[in-house]
C-alpha cells in the first residue's frame, strides 16, 4: 500500500451544489461598479459658475480634483481642487497657476496652458537635470568667462573666471542664487558633454514629466523664438525642485560662500526676504519674457507654489496669489480623514480592484465598530 508521507491522503471530491444565491455577490459588485461610474461622471460633469472662476477657466466644485496629481500629462490636468468664495486678484502677468505641494494638487490657473518665454526659470530645468546627472562634490575645470559673457549677452552672471576649479554643488549656487549664466554653461558642459547635449537632456526630462507645453533651447534662458514654458509646465518644475532636498535648501538660502578667494553670493530673489514663509526658487527677466517667477511658500504646515509669466510686478503678483490661496482655498493634500473620507464611490472609479482596496481600507473600522 502507499504510503502518503509528505502529503494528506486526496480524498474523493463530492459534487458541491450551489445555491440560489450564488450569483447575488457578483450581481452586487456589478451594481456596485456602475454605481460608482455613474457618480464619478457625475462629478467630473459638475461646473461651478463662481465670481471666483477667471474668464477662460473651467473651475471645478470643491474635491474633485483630490484624486489627481500635477505629475503627467498637462494637456490633461485636473481642473481647480477648490472653487474659492473670494475672487482671485487682479495681476499684471500674462499667466499665471497655484499648486499645493508635496500631493500637486492644481488650485488655480490664468492662461496656465500659454506657450511664453521662461527667462531664468529655464535654470530650474537646468538644476534638475545637474543634480540627477552629476555627483555634486565633482571638481569642475571651468571653461568659461564670465566677464565676457555679461559683456557681449548681458548676462547675470556668478563671476566664473577661464580655468576655475569649483565643486558642482558651487556652481548649483551660482546657478540659482544671482541667476548666473556662466554657471548654466558651465554645468551644461559638464553633464552633458556639451551644452546642446545638456538641453537634449532637459528636453527629456520635460517628456518625462509629460508637460507638452515647454521646450528648452538653451540652459540659462536667454530669449530663443523656440525657447519656452507655461505657467503650469513650470510650476511642476518648481515643484519638482522643491522636492529634492538639495536643491530646495540652496534656493533658500540668502548668501553662500563658494571655495574662492572672491566675494559671497547673494539670493536675488527679493520675495526670499520679504515674503513670510518664502521657500525661494527662481525669478527672471529678459525683455522678451519681461518679469518672471517661480514662488513657493510655507504658511501653517501648507506649502504653495505660485507661478507668474508675463508680468511688470512680479513680486506683487506672486505675494498676491499666494496670499489668496492660503487665506481662501482650504488645503487640498490634507488626506485625513477631517478632510476626505474614502467611499466606495472614489475608490470604485478605478474598477475591481479598487473596490477591493476600498473593503479591505474598511474592514478594521467594521471590527472596531463591532467590538
Amino acid at each position: 500500500m502507499h504510503k502518503w508521507k509528505y502529503a494528506y491522503r486526496p480524498q474523493r471530491r463530492q459534487p458541491v451544489r450551489r445555491g440560489w444565491w450564488f450569483p447575488l455577490p457578483i450581481a452586487a459588485i456589478i451594481g456596485i461598479l456602475i454605481l460608482g461610474f455613474r457618480l464619478g461622471s457625475d462629478d467630473n460633469g459638475l461646473s461651478a459658475v463662481n465670481a471666483a472662476c477667471p474668464p477662460g477657466e473651467q473651475c471645478a466644485p470643491a474635491g474633485s480634483g483630490l484624486l489627481t496629481q500635477v505629475i503627467g500629462d498637462a494637456q490633461a490636468a485636473p481642473q481647480p481642487t477648490f472653487v474659492s468664495e473670494v475672487a482671485p486678484p487682479t495681476i499684471s502677468g500674462q499667466a499665471a497657476a497655484i499648486i499645493e505641494e508635496p500631493c500637486g494638487a492644481f488650485l488655480y490657473g490664468h492662461n496656465r496652458h500659454q506657450r511664453l518665454a521662461p527667462a531664468s526659470l529655464t535654470k530650474i530645468a537646468t538644476a534638475l537635470v545637474a543634480a540627477e546627472g552629476a555627483d555634486l562634490s565633482t571638481v569642475v575645470n571651468v571653461q568659461v568667462d564670465g566677464a565676457e559673457l555679461a559683456a557681449s549677452t548681458s548676462s547675470t552672471i556668478m563671476g566664473l573666471e577661464l580655468g576655475q576649479r569649483l565643486s558642482m554643488s558651487d556652481l548649483l549656487y551660482g546657478l540659482l542664487l544671482p541667476s548666473g549664466n556662466d554657471a548654466a554653461l558651465a554645468i551644461a558642459e559638464q553633464v552633458g558633454g556639451s551644452v546642446s547635449s545638456f538641453v537634449d537632456l532637459m528636453n527629456r526630462k520635460v517628456e518625462q514629466l509629460r508637460l507638452r507645453n515647454t521646450h528648452f533651447t538653451n540652459p540659462h534662458g536667454l530669449d530663443d523664438p523656440d525657447l519656452y514654458t507655461s505657467a503650469f509646465d513650470i510650476a511642476v518644475l518648481g515643484r519638482e525642485l522643491l522636492q529634492q532636498p538639495t536643491l530646495a535648501e540652496i534656493v533658500r538660502t540668502t548668501t553662500y560662500q563658494p571655495a574662492w578667494e572672491g566675494l559671497p553670493l547673494w539670493n536675488v530673489n527679493p520675495l526670499l526676504y520679504s515674503y513670510p514663509g518664502s521657500l525661494g526658487i527662481k525669478i527672471g527677466y529678459t525683455d522678451e519674457a519681461k518679469q518672471t517667477i517661480v514662488a513657493a511658500a510655507e504658511r501653517e504646515g501648507r506649502r504653495l507654489i505660485a507661478s507668474v509669466l508675463g508680468s511688470i510686478d512680479v513680486y506683487q503678483d506672486a505675494s498676491a496669489l499666494l496670499d489668496w490661496a492660503f487665506n481662501s482655498i482650504p488645503a487640498s493634500c490634507n488626506l485625513s480623514s477631517d478632510v476626505v473620507t474614502p467611499t466606495p464611490k472614489t475608490f470604485v472609479r478605478n474598477g475591481f480592484s479598487g473596490l477591493l482596496s476600498w473593503l479591505l481600507s474598511a474592514a478594521p473600522e467594521v471590527s472596531r465598530n463591532r467590538g
